[in-house]
C-alpha cells in the first residue's frame, strides 16, 4: 500500500529520462550531419545565395557588414541544412517516445502525417527557392534607381531566405492541417466548405504578411495556399467517409 502514491512520480520521472535520452540522440545526430557539412559550408550558402546573386547587377556583390558575419552565415545555413538532414530521424524519436501512448488507430494516423508534413514542407520550400525567390529578386534588383547599387548584407539575406522558407513551408502544410482536422472531426467538411470565402480572404492577408511588398510574391503565396485548401478539402473526403458512415449506423441504433 504504501509504494502505491509512488507510482505515479516514478513514472512521471521514467517519462522525463526517456524524454531527455530522445532529445539528446536528436541532437547529436544534427550536430554529426553538421560535422560532415561542414566542410562545404561555403559551397551551401554559395548555393543559398544563387538567385539573387544571379540577378545582382554587373560587378555587383554581397557583403557582410558584421566582422564575424563571414564565418557564422554560412555556419548557420549548414545547421539549417543539417537539421533538415537529420528531420527524419528527429521526427522518429519524437514518434518513439509518444507512440506507446497511441492508440492503434491513432498511431495508423500519426505515421503519415508526419511523413506528408515533412515532404510538404520540403516541396514548399524547394517551391520558394526555385521559383519565388527569382522571380521576387528579378523584381527588386530591376526597381533599384539609377546610382543605386544593390549589395545585400549576407546576414540580412540569411534572415530574408529563412523567412520566407518558413512562410511557404507552412503554406504547403494545409492539406495535411485539414485532413487532419476533418479526421479528427474537430471540423466536418460542411464548415470547411462555407469557410472558403474566408479562407481565400485569409490567404491574400497571409500572402501581403510574409511577402516582400511586391504583388507577384504576395499572388505566389496566396494561391497555392487557397489551392492547397481546396486539395486538403478534396482529400478529406475521402478519409471523412468512414467516419460518416459509423455516426450514421450508430444514428440509427
Amino acid at each position: 500500500m504504501s509504494d502505491t502514491p509512488d507510482a505515479p512520480q516514478e513514472t512521471f520521472i521514467s517519462h522525463l529520462i526517456e524524454l531527455r535520452s530522445r532529445l539528446l540522440r536528436a541532437i547529436v545526430a544534427v550536430f554529426i550531419v553538421l560535422a560532415a557539412l561542414f566542410p562545404f559550408a561555403k559551397d551551401i550558402y554559395a548555393a543559398l545565395a544563387q538567385p539573387l546573386l544571379r540577378v545582382l547587377p554587373q560587378g555587383s556583390t554581397m557583403i557582410a557588414t558584421d566582422v564575424t558575419g563571414t564565418f557564422l552565415v554560412p555556419l548557420k545555413v549548414t545547421l539549417m541544412a543539417a537539421f533538415l538532414v537529420a528531420l527524419p530521424y528527429v521526427l522518429y524519436q519524437a514518434w518513439a517516445f509518444v507512440a506507446p501512448g497511441l492508440y492503434q488507430h491513432e498511431k495508423r494516423l500519426v505515421i503519415p502525417v508526419l511523413v506528408s508534413s515533412f515532404l510538404f514542407f520540403l516541396v514548399g520550400m524547394a517551391f520558394a527557392y526555385f521559383l519565388v525567390f527569382p522571380i521576387a529578386f528579378g523584381f527588386f534588383a530591376g526597381y533599384a534607381p539609377v546610382g543605386v547599387q544593390m549589395m545585400t548584407d549576407i546576414d540580412k539575406y540569411l534572415s530574408f531566405v529563412l523567412t520566407m522558407f518558413i512562410a511557404f513551408g507552412l503554406t504547403f502544410e494545409t492539406p495535411v492541417v485539414v485532413i487532419v482536422l476533418v479526421r479528427m472531426r474537430i471540423v466536418s467538411l460542411e464548415k470547411l466548405k462555407a469557410a472558403r470565402p474566408y479562407v481565400i480572404v485569409g490567404a491574400f492577408v497571409v500572402g501581403a504578411v510574409f511577402t516582400p511588398p511586391d504583388v507577384i510574391s504576395q499572388l505566389l503565396l496566396a494561391v497555392p495556399l487557397w489551392l492547397l485548401f481546396e486539395l486538403g478539402v478534396l482529400l478529406a473526403r475521402f478519409v471523412a467517409l468512414p467516419v460518416e458512415k459509423t455516426e450514421a449506423s450508430e444514428a440509427a441504433n
